[in-house]
Order: C-alpha cells, then sequence, then structure tokens
C-alpha cells in the first residue's frame, strides 16, 4: 500500500514530459541553427535539473516532506549544472562531436523527423525515466530518516568522484607534456572510469533519497538504466574502443592494471618481454 498520492504524481509526470519536450526542443532548433548536435551533451545534465524544479514546483501544496523535496532539488540542480558546465568548457571550440558527424551521414528523410528518430526523442524519453526518483521524492511525506541520510552519503561520494575525475582529466589534458599520454593518475588510477563510477552513484543515492515510500522501490529502473548507458552504450565500452586505437598498448597495459568501474588499488604494472 502507498501514501503517495498518485493523481498528483501522475500530473506531475504529464507536466515534467511537457518540460522536458520544450527543453529538448529548443536544444534541437538551436543545434540545427548552430549546426552542432554535441550541444545535446552540454544540455543532458540541465535537462535533469529542469525535472527538479519542474516537478518541485508542481508539487508545492502536496503532503511531501519539504526537507526531502529541497534535498532532492537541491543536489539534482547542483549535479545537472555542474555537468552541463563541465561539458559545454570541455567541448568549447572543438565543433560537432564526431559521433553526431558519422550518425548524420546516415540521414534518411527530413531532418527533423531523423533528429528525433535518432538523439532528441530519446533523449527527452530517458531524461525522463531516469528522472523518476526524482519525482516520487517531492510526494513522500516520511522524515528522510537513516536511509535518507545514506542516500545522501552514496550522492556525495558520487559527485566526489565525478567533480574530482573531470577536474584531473581536465589538468592532464591542459598540460602539453602529457601528449599522446594515457591518464593514469590520481582517482583514475583506481578506476578507468571516476567520472562514470561518480556518475552511477549520484543515481543510485537519488534513488534511496526517493525510498520513502514503498512504491518508490519501482524507480530502481533509474539507476540501472543510467548504469547500463554508463557502462554499455554511450559511455565506458564506446570510449574505451576509442582509446585503445589511439593508444594502443599504453592503453592496454593501463586496462591489465586498473579497474574497469569500481574504485580498487592499481595492480603492479606487467613487464613486456623484450
Amino acid at each position: 500500500m502507498t501514501d503517495i498520492p498518485l493523481g498528483d504524481l501522475a500530473l506531475n509526470f504529464g507536466v515534467s514530459a511537457l518540460a522536458v519536450l520544450v527543453f529538448i526542443a529548443v536544444v534541437m532548433a538551436v543545434a540545427i541553427r548552430m549546426n552542432n548536435h554535441s550541444i545535446i551533451d552540454i544540455c543532458w545534465g540541465p535537462g535533469f535539473a529542469v525535472v527538479a524544479v519542474v516537478s518541485y514546483l508542481t508539487s508545492i501544496g502536496s503532503d511531501g516532506n519539504d526537507l526531502r523535496r529541497l534535498v532532492v532539488l537541491a543536489l539534482t540542480v547542483v549535479w545537472g549544472m555542474r555537468l552541463g558546465l563541465y561539458i559545454g568548457f570541455r567541448n568549447r571550440g572543438h565543433g560537432q562531436d564526431k559521433r553526431y558527424t558519422a550518425l548524420l551521414k546516415h540521414q534518411q528523410g527530413p531532418l527533423v523527423p531523423f533528429l528525433i528518430r535518432k538523439i532528441y526523442g530519446l533523449q527527452g524519453v530517458l531524461i525522463l525515466v531516469v528522472s523518476l526518483p526524482v519525482q516520487f521524492a517531492m510526494y513522500e511525506f516520511r522524515a528522510l530518516g537513516v536511509i535518507g541520510a545514506i542516500g545522501i552519503a552514496v550522492w556525495t561520494v558520487g559527485f566526489v568522484f565525478e567533480s574530482v575525475g573531470d577536474y584531473q582529466l581536465s589538468r592532464f589534458k591542459a598540460d602539453p607534456a602529457n601528449s599522446g599520454m594515457v591518464m593514469d593518475r590520481g582517482l583514475w588510477a583506481w578506476t578507468r572510469h571516476p567520472n562514470y563510477f561518480g556518475d552511477a552513484c549520484v543515481w543510485v543515492g537519488l534513488f534511496i533519497l526517493a525510498l520513502g515510500d514503498p512504491l518508490a522501490l519501482i524507480t530502481i529502473v533509474s539507476p540501472i538504466v543510467m548504469i547500463k548507458l554508463l557502462v554499455s552504450y554511450s559511455g565506458k565500452a564506446l570510449l574505451e574502443r576509442g582509446m585503445r586505437k589511439s593508444k594502443g598498448q599504453a592503453y592496454d597495459d593501463y586496462v591489465a592494471r586498473t579497474s574497469g568501474f569500481f574504485p580498487r588499488p592499481p595492480r603492479p604494472a606487467r613487464n613486456h618481454a623484450s
């Protein structure tokens, strides 16, 4: 049995879907105008911030616990906006990502429907699905308690890993002396993807924060989808294929001594026979 007002939650989902639709449509229009669809990568994180703000405003007057609502709003917005700013700064002056250039070579039919099918529609659906814990949390009346504190702790670990990992990588790339080298320092010595591990923890933490009602267990789909994206699709798998091509043996050695996802101390470097 649930104490969540399902009618209010359904309305929230509808309003959030409309907000995401408008947000994605504006992003797509700007990307077409600029002929640069990498903009959608910048707007991925802010898209979740849009859902969090809309959900918070829509849930005003509900019986949702005010502290839970404020915490979930703040954590989602901070994560989303930091990610958007980082990707925007990283992509500055680099033009369109080659993934989108390659995709557009296979365009069939009018441009806008093609973009909706291949890029923007999927992004919008993913934002709505992954943001389910954020939406649920706005309507749960129970206090945060121990479970909420655990959720905040897991989110914090994830945010630190993602932020520090991104910072360390940007500093490494900014040094000309590191050109052509593999980043294997700091957090990158403990996991090949501290940013992706951090991202996963952020959404596990938000899922835990939504567990103020038994029905919220269904929002487990959120971290599952996010982790699947990070590990098997647009994240780890795609990046590592490119790294193996560009870095060769140096990257293979890095893979041999460094965890692929969960942090652990690096293994000793292996020796190669001459």
